[in-house]
């Protein structure tokens, strides 16, 4: 090993204890001190390195998330402070405009929230002020399309270069943000409600949800953008932005002057590299001039796509190595976005839910089970959501399909029609 890379060794080793240390209660402004004195700056591939490294030797997700906010704070002010300047328009130049439209929302609403609690307020202005700050809050709630282009689009490509646990980290670290927000929504007081109830909404349950709102735009800007500056090839930051409207923008949209450069040899990045985190590329099948042909008929390929985008239900294909190799299109219940595919499917889903995943994979790979289903409410829809075990004639396990439905109109539906009738 050169002399080199034993100094990056021992640094990431003493990095890891401090980190330890940190998260077994020393007080971070002391080990803030000692950091400074061992690196004087910490980069974002060396907190990667340790998060990555704290997981492979066994550390969870969840007890990482737990000491996520107390590094970062040690850390932030030891990552380089001048951002790297992108055109307008290119995804981090919009990434970095939504988190300043939300950090002025936050601001706007903890402002609201002070004024609100006084017990000077007269009855007009804090009417008025409530009004605001609901409208703030609102806006707030934007923050699902950016914390969606992150997870679908901006993690599978660190996954490509080999880096999956920031992302694991950051994504339980959203749940957390929106549980927060949902939890603000719930607590909102009701119209003419006394000063008393607005303090306690801002001292509680609002300051927890900024607080976490806030932290997160701090990591985006210290240490996910930098990381994906450096690692990000322009045809990558090609495919996120051509990928990017099928989810949204969050309270801004994007300025005009950025030039997507078109994907290397017309083929996006996520159909090149293949499986992520460095898995060699998979050969995707040339089309068939005469069309699909099956036992049961043939389809060309426009019919087969147009098939597959009018289902009522959205469809997802797991292969036998766990990678996410379709999904349909169309109007869906649940965001995909092309950069799954190729990813392993743990990696598409919540910490929290991620066991659940591999027990369903594990029951079926094994033979055990060859189906599950789930049902659950989301925003006032019924969404009923079935996995079944693929195999081919000889019972060889060949992947899992996940078949998502809006049952809504199909729960409330009675009695009988027997007679054409358009709605």
């Amino acid at each position: 090993m050169s002399e080199r890379n034993e100094r990056e060794t021992e640094r990431l080793a003493e990095l890891q204890r401090i980190i330890r240390r940190l998260h077994a209660g020393e007080p971070p402004q002391q080990v803030k001190e000692q950091l400074r004195a061992l690196l004087g700056q910490v980069s974002t591939e060396e907190i990667a390195a340790m998060e990555q490294t704290l997981m492979r030797e066994g550390m969870a997700v969840e007890e990482i998330m737990g000491m996520c906010d107390l590094h970062h704070q040690v850390m932030a002010e030891m990552i380089a402070a001048a951002p790297q300047e992108v055109p307008a328009g290119h995804p981090v130049d919009t990434l970095r405009r939504e988190n300043a439209a939300l950090a002025a929302r936050a601001s706007e609403l903890r402002t609201l929230l002070e004024a609100l609690a006084a017990p000077t307020t007269g009855a007009p202005a804090a009417e008025e002020q409530a009004l605001a700050a609901r409208a703030a809050l609102n806006d707030l709630m934007d923050v699902e399309k950016h914390y969606r282009r992150k997870e679908n689009l901006i993690f599978p490509f660190l996954e490509r270069h080999g880096i999956s646990g920031p992302s694991k980290v950051m994504w339980g670290k959203h749940d957390e943000a929106r549980a927060l927000l949902k939890a603000l929504e719930r607590a909102w007081p009701a119209a003419g409600a006394p000063a008393g109830a607005w303090r306690a909404l801002a001292e509680g349950p609002a300051a927890r949800a900024l607080s976490a709102l806030e932290e997160m735009i701090a990591k985006e800007e210290h240490i996910l953008i930098p990381m994906t500056l450096e690692r990000f090839a322009p045809e990558e930051w090609g495919d996120i932005y051509r990928q990017s409207p099928e989810i949204g923008w969050c309270l801004v949209d994007p300025r005009g002057g950025y030039e997507p450069p078109p994907p290397a040899g017309g083929v996006p990045a996520y159909a090149r590299s293949g499986g992520a985190e460095g898995s060699a590329a998979s050969a995707a099948p040339g089309a068939v001039s005469d069309g699909v042909v099956l036992p049961t008929g043939s389809l060309s390929l426009e019919q087969l796509r147009a098939l597959f985008d009018t289902l009522p239900v959205d469809i997802t294909f797991v292969d036998a190595e766990d990678r996410v190799r379709f999904y349909s299109e169309g109007k869906r219940v649940f965001v995909r976005a092309p950069a799954i595919i190729g990813r392993l499917v743990h990696h598409c889903h919540p910490p929290k839910s991620v066991h659940i995943v591999e027990k369903i994979l594990d029951d079926f790979r094994s033979g055990r089970q060859s189906a599950a289903e789930f049902w659950i409410e989301m925003r006032g829809r019924f969404i009923h959501i079935r996995y079944f075990a693929l195999r081919d004639a000889g019972g060889r396990y060949l992947g899992t399909l996940e078949v998502t439905q809006d049952a809504t109109g199909i729960r409330a539906l009675q009695g009988e029609r027997r007679l054409l009738a358009y709605e």
